[in-house]
């Protein structure tokens, strides 16, 4: 399965299913699609998922961010956005899909009321979900890699 087949196998598995049975946007007034004070935000594009935002929907900007893997591409949007468009990292998210399943993401920490829960507070269908994309993902070499750096980024976030 080529990059592009293995993003979009991954989106499909997490169109339907999010964190809580509730939109959690709701809960935290929507922090995780919210800029911050200097204009961060954003979430990562999986390799080859540039490709579904081609030509780039109103709403959303596109821009290179090395600051997890070199080359990465950033998408942020107007802080909506359809469930359709949201790219694989938003509809992980607060979690990242692991070689023997799925553990929370430490960069959610900044702006994510359900970490102190833990994955016993996410939706059983969520976490198992996550977990599914992960194995899809991992078959993929280029998504392996991509998942391997996000996961050693959550390890120099663990020693801070």
């Amino acid at each position: 399965m080529n990059p592009l087949e293995a993003v979009q196998a991954a989106r499909a598995l997490l169109e339907a299913v999010t964190p809580l049975k509730l939109d959690c946007g709701r809960f935290c007034g929507g922090a995780c699609c919210e800029s911050d004070e200097d204009g961060q935000g954003g979430m990562l594009l999986f390799p080859g998922e540039e490709a579904l935002y081609t030509p780039l929907p109103q709403g959303f900007s596109l821009e290179r961010d090395d600051g997890v893997t070199e080359g990465a591409l950033l998408l942020t949007c107007d802080g909506f956005c359809d469930r359709s468009q949201r790219p694989l990292s938003c509809r992980l998210f607060p979690m990242l899909p692991t070689r023997t399943g799925a553990k929370m993401d430490r960069r959610a920490w900044a702006v994510c009321p359900l970490m102190e829960s833990g994955k016993a507070g996410l939706s059983k269908e969520f976490v198992e979900a996550v977990a599914k994309a992960g194995e899809i993902l991992y078959a993929c070499p280029a998504h392996a890699a991509f998942l391997d750096a996000l996961h050693a980024y959550n390890e120099k976030l663990k020693e801070l």
